[in-house]
């Protein structure tokens, strides 16, 4: 199987991923595909669903096997049903891969063009978004100040190594606190400018 080529949009909670993932993929030619809609989107009546369930309900972490078995079910039934047509789109992925684990389980299945890192060092931003964006979608218990910092230091010990499995070649930093529009042309020129060099590479 071809690998998908993919972009991935990285960051901390609160750093903004989900707004640059739906910004780029509502662009012609790009297919966002976020980690929370895949859960959403679980068929608890196959076997796959049912194995989610049996963890989830218990409390305890999906396996990453599981949890990228999930993620590429789901991604087949976009191909199926023609929404996401690998061919000529670009997958945009937040959320996944979540940890080194999961990346090298993934290393089969995309070909990762560019990680573009939301990065915000002041950590007592990211509380601040956090605090106010659970309060608007009513999730109070997110709202609490030391679920959140449990949040941002399971960020630090399991995700963040991914910026070094990635290395500073893919790895693109951009100024997360800046506004989101901001964020975004900085994304979008630095895929245009990828696009300009497949192009280049492909015209030789």
């Amino acid at each position: 199987m071809e690998k998908y080529r993919t972009y991935l949009i990285f960051g901390a909670p609160g750093s903004g991923k989900g707004t640059q993932g739906k910004s780029l993929g509502s662009i012609p030619r790009f297919f966002h595909c976020a980690c929370g809609d895949v859960f959403r989107a679980i068929d608890t009546g196959t076997p796959l669903g049912q194995k989610f369930v049996e963890y989830s309900s218990r409390g305890e972490l999906v396996p990453d096997e599981i949890t990228v078995k999930l993620w590429h079910t789901r991604l087949e039934h976009c191909v199926d049903d023609h929404s996401f047509k690998p061919d000529i789109d670009s997958l945009v992925l937040d959320g996944i891969p979540r940890n080194i684990s999961q990346a090298e389980i993934m290393r089969d299945i995309i070909d990762v063009k560019r990680v573009f890192h939301l990065s915000c060092p002041d950590r007592s931003k990211l509380v601040e978004r956090l605090r106010k964006r659970a309060i608007k979608d009513n999730r109070l218990d997110d709202a609490n100040e030391s679920v959140i910092r449990q949040r941002l230091e399971t960020y630090e010990q399991e995700s963040k190594p991914l910026l070094d499995f990635y290395g500073p070649d893919l790895v693109c930093n951009i100024d997360a606190t800046q506004l989101p529009v901001v964020v975004f042309s900085k994304i979008i020129e630095m895929v245009a400018r990828d696009a300009e060099a497949d192009l280049a590479s492909a015209l030789r």
